[in-house]
């Protein structure tokens, strides 16, 4: 995979040199990443209607609350990516807030707070763990962030903690989306562009998050290679 992320790294130097650009590229982005990460767990919204709700503020005939409060509080956890990106770390506050600004909407009691019941993921054969073992799990995984970060290229690094933070999935909802913003989180700290996942993709990723709890190996390269395509997305906008 030495190809690829030397192939990020080459498209990563071009699209730094559009800094000038970056409040267009933040915004380029929030209706695309909104989109496709609430896609990715079932939202019917489509991209020109999650743009609708989030710029218009129009409510969408036909589709359920819970998607439209799902794209205004996904958009308001990606707005907060951009307050943390000027940070070199994460800390445990800084993801109990990402899920709050994501959920508060939805769920305002279990907005931020670590699920105190058993859950399962559909389709998972692994079991997730107990309640009582959240604190101590996610102290240890904040714990490990600089030395992921240290003993990995940025790209792997970010799908190593997207990997984990699933893995222990602290919250009774939305651990996806907020796995999906920590990953990007990472990627704007480091100076990359953020990773875009298609939710025509979902199966392709679902199933390489299933295979890492054994090896990660496809998942470090499907996100990669996400990286890319995101990459030359942008790329192909604004080379003119």
């Amino acid at each position: 995979m030495k190809n690829l992320l030397e192939e990020i790294d080459s498209l990563q130097k071009e699209i730094n040199s559009f800094k000038a650009l970056s409040k267009q590229i933040k915004e380029y982005y929030r209706i695309e990443f909104t989109y496709s990460s609430n896609a990715i767990e079932g939202n019917s919204l489509s991209e020109s209607e999650t743009k609708i709700i989030l710029e218009d503020g129009v409510t969408i005939g036909g589709k359920p609350l819970r998607d439209h409060m799902e794209a205004i509080g996904l958009s308001d956890a990606y707005d907060f990516l951009y307050v943390l990106m000027k940070n070199k770390t994460i800390t445990e506050q800084d993801i109990r807030k990402l899920h709050s600004l994501f959920y508060l909407r939805i769920d305002q009691k279990n907005a931020g707070v670590y699920r105190t019941v058993n859950a399962i993921i559909t389709g998972s054969k692994y079991p997730l763990v107990k309640p009582k073992e959240l604190p101590m799990l996610m102290e240890n995984l904040i714990h490990n962030f600089e030395k992921i970060r240290s003993n990995n290229h940025p790209v792997y690094a970010a799908a190593l903690i997207h990997k984990e933070f699933v893995f222990i999935h602290p919250f009774i909802d939305g651990n996806g989306r907020v796995a999906r913003l920590l990953m990007n989180l990472i990627l704007l700290q480091e100076g990359y562009n953020l990773t875009i996942i298609s939710p025509v993709l979902r199966r392709d990723y679902i199933d390489a998050l299933e295979k890492a709890h054994v090896d990660d190996s496809d998942f470090l390269e499907f996100i990669a290679r996400m990286e890319r395509e995101t990459q030359k997305d942008f790329l192909r906008l604004f080379r003119h």
